[in-house]
């Protein structure tokens, strides 16, 4: 850290003027990009960086286009972050930018605990906002998507890392028997969700503050933003609330059209919908992918990698009516058995069981900051690892995948949905056993624990 300081003291001087560090701190939370708090000169500010290229990698544009976009989204009125400065080589810091520091809550289960009556009003404005920047002020790096072209690369990306998840190999069949026509393009956000929004909630009428991590953003169809938000996942165990946790959908596109935003087509929305969970489901795999190859050492990226069982649940749970109804409500087979109770030398689960403990008993209480959420982490991992060596269960399933990406085989199959549902709901459990979406999935299709 030391390194760090002295570089952007420098970085600093030379950006605002003289002063001194205080406060230097890593964030919590970013899947790709580090951030760090700072204070200069009686200013708060946060430096988004990546620290090598290796984190650049097959990127579209670099952080220089980034905070130009940033910058022409901040002067359109959108509350994107005020950028003050972007890193060059000589600063000796990696690839990145400063923007001042907007002090408000982040944390999306603080912030849908009591969200403010106005919140999902403010979503909808401001999304309408950012589609409505002016064209001639976006960088020419930022790219045009090609919806078929992307899922052509989705697929791609699927048959790579094995092509043997039979939902995800079921989505996208879907998605490639109901792409919709090209629309209007607009700049698109591509990661407008809780977690990427702060929330000015100690105000009496808090508002939406500010919207963070525009690394994704690209031209496109409006309703790919539209529904990224509203996934089962960014709800955040609000699964009631299918408007980013919040509240409705109605509510939402009533706001969204007001402020000046495009007619919601709910055809096209659910399209949308469906991709983003597929796509999101692939970019865990492609978490795991990242540490196997050495780009991402870190313990996040593996756990990342196993939370694609919650996106093959919801995935199920999205595309489930293309089942005639008899299958919808054909019961479901029984789960495995659990293991029997072990006896004589502790079992690899007991062992792994036995260092998780020491970490939560040893180790977190007196852990702070970044450090914390990666004990969290490491915890999180070994809880992973603890349910699989006792269940076994396993999704891949190249054969059934072959026949559901083909087409030869749909959920008309009799007891294929049932199946499907029963292998996600055991993978569910093993891997994310909290996922709120998996106690309503075992509702709904009357499953055993």
């Amino acid at each position: 850290m030391n390194s760090l300081s002295h570089a952007l003291s420098g970085l600093m001087t030379r950006m605002v003027g003289p002063g001194a560090l205080t406060g230097l701190t890593r964030l919590s939370g970013g899947a790709n990009m580090e951030s760090w708090a700072f204070d200069w000169a009686g200013g708060a500010y946060v430096l988004r960086r990546a620290p090598s290229a290796d984190y650049m990698a097959g990127r579209p544009y670099g952080h220089a286009d980034e905070a130009a976009l940033v910058i022409a989204a901040h002067g359109a009125g959108v509350k994107a972050p005020e950028v003050v400065g972007v890193l060059t080589d000589s600063d000796g810091m990696g690839t990145g930018y400063v923007m001042r520091r907007v002090i408000a809550e982040v944390n999306p289960a603080k912030i849908l605990a009591d969200p403010p009556p106005s919140l999902l009003t403010d979503l909808g404005r401001e999304l309408a906002r950012i589609h409505a920047i002016p064209a001639e002020t976006i960088p020419a790096a930022i790219p045009l998507m090609d919806t078929a072209a992307a899922l052509a690369e989705l697929k791609e990306r699927f048959l790579d890392y094995g092509g043997d998840r039979p939902v995800i190999a079921l989505a996208i069949k879907w998605c490639e028997d109901h792409l919709p026509t090209p629309a209007d393009p607009v700049l698109v956000h591509g990661d407008y969700r809780m977690g990427n929004i702060m929330v000015d909630v100690a105000k009496e009428s808090g508002r939406l503050a500010v919207v963070l991590d525009w690394e994704l953003a690209h031209r496109g169809d409006a309703h790919e933003d539209l529904a990224f938000g509203c996934m089962t996942v960014w709800r955040f165990g609000r699964i009631d609330q299918p408007a980013f946790g919040v509240g409705s959908l109605e509510q939402y596109f009533a706001a969204y059209e007001a402020a000046g935003g495009v007619k919601v087509d709910r055809d096209r929305f659910h399209f949308w919908l469906v991709y983003r969970t597929l796509w999101w489901a692939l970019g865990c795999l492609q978490m795991g992918q990242a540490w196997r190859s050495g780009a991402d050492p870190t313990v996040e990226r593996v756990v990342i990698g196993r939370r694609t069982a919650e996106q093959e649940l919801d995935l199920l749970l999205l595309l489930e009516a293309e089942a005639p109804a008899d299958e919808r409500d054909r019961a479901l087979p029984s789960p495995p058995p659990d293991a029997l109770p072990s006896t004589g030398e502790p079992t690899n689960r007991e062992m792994v069981q036995a260092v998780r403990d020491w970490l939560a008993e040893e180790i977190k209480p007196g852990a702070e900051g970044h450090g914390k959420f990666q004990v969290a982490v490491v915890m999180n991992a070994l809880g992973i690892v603890m349910r699989d060596l006792n269940a076994g269960v396993r999704a891949e399933d190249r054969a059934l995948a072959d026949a559901l990406l083909s087409g030869a085989t749909t959920l008309a199959q009799p007891g294929l949905l049932a199946k499907l549902r029963r292998a996600v709901l055991d993978k569910c459990a093993v891997d994310s056993p909290k996922y709120t979406a998996l106690a309503r999935a075992r509702e709904s299709w009357g499953a055993q624990e």
